[in-house]
């Protein structure tokens, strides 16, 4: 089978450490939303959907997720909240490049006109708190994930959330616990993200940051799965799809 071509004319500085992520004004091939979007597709063969939060030139955050998971829920398939999402930011306050996995729990009990926002019982974050137990699969892979640089975010949006790396992770069961306490009118989220410095970024060619971006996905995919009602499944990668620069 000819390999999946997928040009990629991503450049570092589209990474912008004072506005977001550059998705305006650009070419095709230059979006990183078209680039993830379509090598996610081949990748893992099946449709992705773009979420993102921002307007205009720069966007502040980009998320991807499985069509099919989201199809799979009988009560909350007209949105993506309840889904698991491959996404990217740049964090401009601490000027770190974040990359990697995002669940996110609604309000437990969210006022009459935001209804939409309410945790449903076939959202992914349902999924992720069972999973959180002594030495499950899910401790496992967050210890082999923190053990190889990711970290670790969770809690409220609108408070002050709990980061971990590998030196500081209490374990499933104290993860759950402090999940679970989060106020029941926030929004709550869950974050497993390589960092990137702005002078590793600047040092990378664009090429080198997309490859390293699907390589970040690949690393959560097991965890994800854990939480989806649907799987991702990248066998056969290097037959389906490459990367290559456009012409100069």
């Amino acid at each position: 089978m000819e390999p999946t071509a997928i040009m990629a004319g991503f450049r570092p500085e589209y990474l912008d450490f004072e506005h977001g992520i550059r998705v305006g004004n650009l070419e095709e091939h230059e979006r990183i939303t078209r680039i993830l979007k379509l090598a996610l597709e081949a990748r893992y063969a099946q449709p992705f959907v773009t979420e993102r939060w921002g307007r205009g030139v720069f966007w502040q955050w980009i998320g991807f997720l499985a069509r099919a998971n989201r199809t799979a829920k009988p009560l909350s398939s007209d949105v993506s909240f309840g889904c698991s999402k491959f996404y990217l930011t740049v964090d401009r306050e601490t000027r770190v490049f974040q990359c990697g996995l995002q669940i996110e729990r609604g309000m437990v009990k969210a006022p009459r006109d935001s209804r939409a926002f309410q945790l449903r019982e076939d959202w992914d974050w349902n999924r992720l708190i069972k999973a959180l137990k002594p030495r499950g699969e899910m401790e496992r892979e967050l210890t082999r994930l923190l053990g190889d640089g990711f970290l670790l975010h969770g809690g409220a949006w609108d408070a002050e959330a709990v980061n971990f790396s590998r030196v500081d992770f209490p374990g499933a069961s104290k993860l759950r616990r402090t999940l679970e306490a989060a106020p029941e009118d926030n929004w709550v989220g869950f974050q497993v993200f390589f960092p990137m410095s702005e002078s590793e970024v600047r040092g990378s060619t664009g090429l080198d940051l997309v490859e390293s971006m699907l390589a970040v996905f690949d690393e959560v995919v097991p965890l994800m799965n854990l939480c989806m009602q649907t799987r991702l499944e990248p066998a056969g990668v290097q037959e389906r799809m490459r990367l290559v620069e456009p012409p100069r």
